[in-house]
């Protein structure tokens, strides 16, 4: 896309939407209430919303490589506080999505140069899974179930913050797990009892 043509794509919205509420925008500006913390990849394939059906205002939204959430990561621990303290969402989801290139950059062995402690993030998920990953013998599902893996790993990281953990706590919130298809466009929930799994890790992790 040109990047001149984003003013008109503008132009064109705005007019689509004025046509149906005149007041759209005006409502818009009031502020938001979403109900859903949406954790994804930055892959422009990707889009939260639009393979959600969600409209602006519906889902808090959080992109980066490989929808990771580190602890070192404080645009990543902002957007939760946030999220959780403030917009009080009711879910976070954590997304990822087959044929992602971050994961598969990860099982390289290559010198990425800056990429390289951002992956490492994912090749600790791979270290942790090892035994099961070596198992499958076909690279692609391989592959798949590290995508998968790194989205379990992430949404136990996400459970590790102070907030997360005090909402659950109360009851407020709940983690989900999911898998974007890009091959069909189907989202794949891992049914992952994450409330359960960190229950196991509770001691050592547990703030109070």
């Amino acid at each position: 896309m040109k990047i001149n043509k984003v003013f008109e794509n503008n132009k064109e919205w705005v007019k689509s939407h004025l046509n149906v509420d005149d007041k759209y925008f005006e409502n818009l500006a009031k502020g938001q209430s979403p109900e859903i913390l949406y954790i994804g990849c930055s892959d422009s394939r990707v889009t939260a919303e639009s393979m959600m059906g969600a409209n602006p205002g519906e889902v808090f939204v959080l992109r980066n490589i490989a929808n990771t959430v580190s602890n070192l990561d404080l645009s990543a621990l902002s957007v939760i506080n946030y999220a959780v303290d403030h917009l009080k969402v009711k879910h976070i989801v954590v997304c990822g999505h087959y044929s992602c290139g971050g994961v598969k950059a990860a099982m390289t062995a290559a010198d990425l140069g800056t990429l390289n402690p951002w992956l490492r993030n994912i090749r600790d998920v791979y270290r942790l899974n090892a035994e099961e990953l070596d198992a499958i013998t076909d690279e692609d599902k391989r592959y798949d179930r590290l995508v998968e893996l790194n989205v379990v790993e992430n949404a136990i990281n996400t459970m590790k913050t102070p907030e997360v953990q005090a909402a659950m706590k109360r009851g407020e919130i709940e983690v989900h797990g999911w898998v974007f298809d890009i091959k069909t466009g189907t989202i794949i929930d891992l049914k992952v009892d994450f409330k359960k799994v960190f229950d196991k890790v509770e001691n050592i992790y547990d703030l109070g």
